[in-house]
């Protein structure tokens, strides 16, 4: 059994989670349309990296995660991305990957690692636990942007997951640091690795190229972007290669 997967790389509007929504909608009815069974948005898809929590923040099953759901249920595909969830009794909310099912299913992965050199740390609550999930028979582990710079995540739950999802805002100055860990952790991994990013100038003026990859279980290039421009990325994800390639070179067992 195999998974269809795409990602879209993608502007967004700071802070106008409507004026994304109405944008992303035809993208994602155009990656379900190309068969894709589960399409990945990026972080904060819908606000931007935006640290003005009090006023983004949004309840559980609030507007971000009801579009993800709406387009879900709309395609027939699982439809993800992260957005700033804050639960009942929580002082700052989470940067919580979503993942919306075709049935009304919902997956969250809050981040674990935030990032203190842009002050995330003191705007957004920290996860405590890595995530994964099963999709089509696919294991798949849920990350988010910054949580890439940390290796134990990934090696720690190596043996359960076929395919790293990571959702990033990623800055155009540090992309060579994106792509060359993206392409570490799945050949240190032998698993899928796939990293949406954004694109775009942000309203704190950063500036965001993309540079979203597929990378297959020997580190191999499946799918790649075309830098600052808005695009999908596709590749089937198959977990029997996984497993072959674990087969083939047994490194894990040497950790």
């Amino acid at each position: 059994m195999s998974l269809q997967f795409a990602g879209i790389q993608h502007a967004i509007v700071w802070e106008d989670p409507q004026a994304n929504f109405a944008h992303l909608q035809p993208l994602i009815a155009s990656a379900a349309e190309g068969g894709a069974q589960l399409i990945a948005l990026t972080e904060m898809y819908s606000n931007g990296f935006s640290m003005n929590t009090r006023a983004i923040a949004e309840p559980p099953n609030g507007p971000s995660t009801e579009f993800l759901l709406e387009q879900a249920a709309a395609t027939g595909a699982w439809v993800a991305g992260s957005l700033p969830e804050q639960g009942p009794g929580m002082e700052l909310p989470h940067n919580c990957l979503v993942v919306a099912g075709p049935d009304g299913t919902l997956y969250r992965y809050p981040k674990q690692h935030r990032f203190a050199y842009g002050g995330e740390d003191q705007h957004y609550t920290a996860g405590s636990n890595t995530v994964s999930i099963s999709i089509e028979g696919v294991r798949i582990t849920l990350l988010v942007c910054f949580d890439l710079r940390f290796a134990p995540e990934f090696w720690n739950c190596a043996l359960d997951t076929d395919l790293y999802l990571l959702v990033a805002n990623w800055p155009a100055s540090r992309s060579m640091h994106w792509t060359t860990l993206l392409r570490a952790r799945a050949i240190e991994n032998l698993a899928y690795v796939a990293g949406i990013n954004r694109i775009g100038t942000a309203a704190d003026g950063l500036e965001h190229s993309g540079d979203s990859r597929i990378f297959g279980p020997f580190g191999e290039f499946l799918a790649t972007d075309t830098p600052n421009t808005e695009c999908v990325l596709a590749a089937t994800i198959d977990p029997d290669v996984v497993a072959q390639t674990r087969s083939d070179f047994p490194f894990l067992g040497e950790r």
